[in-house]
Order: structure tokens, then sequence, then C-alpha cells
């Protein structure tokens, strides 16, 4: 047991979600909720439309600069929208195969020195 009253080896806490969520999907529901088009937030924020909307259907990753930008147009803090991006990015890394190889082969090479 660590002091949080967490035990790290319990199943339960090392379980990963099936799909990964992007933050575009957070921030698409957010948009719903709010009755803003994607439209207009995008004309408001002086960017391209075609941009916000990749993001916010998960083709096109969340970058720092667009997160300050959405924190400031709606008040979602930019911190938490980048962590979920930063998982999203590790959770998909891990599930390819062929970037998984060449990580063990780097292994096997780097234990050698």
């Amino acid at each position: 047991m660590t002091l949080e009253g967490v035990n790290p080896q319990m199943i339960a806490n090392n379980v990963k979600p099936f799909q990964p969520t992007h933050p575009g999907e957070v921030l698409k529901d957010e948009l719903d909720y709010r009755g803003i088009s994607q439209r207009a937030l995008a004309r408001d924020m002086g960017m391209s439309y075609s941009v916000l909307n990749e993001v916010l259907n998960g083709k096109r990753a969340l970058n720092t600069e667009l997160a300050m930008m959405l924190e400031a147009a709606l008040g979602v803090d930019a911190a938490p929208l980048l962590a979920m991006q930063n998982e999203y990015n590790m959770m998909m890394a891990e599930r390819n195969e062929t970037f998984m190889e060449k990580l063990k082969n780097i292994k096997r090479i780097a234990a050698v020195f």
C-alpha cells in the first residue's frame, strides 16, 4: 500500500481504457452543450475552420497554442486538455505494433552499452 491508500499492484489501478479519448471529443461536446458552432468559434479565434474541425474530430493533435486559444475563448483549462492529448498520443504509440517492435530493437541495442 502507498501512503495515499492505493495499491499500485491492483489490476484496477493499471487498467487503460479500450479506446483512448482525444481532447477534441471533450471540446466538441463542450461546443455542442453551449450551442457554439465550430465555424463561428474558428472565425472568432482567427483560425481556419478546417484545422479546428480536424482537432475536434480527433484527426489532428491539439497543440499548446490552440489549447491556450480555446482556454481564452471558452474558459476551459489548457493544461488538462494537453495532458489528455499526451495520454492519447502515448496510448496510440503503444498500440502501434511497428513502433513497439522498433522500441524492442532499440532496447536490445542499448542493453549492450
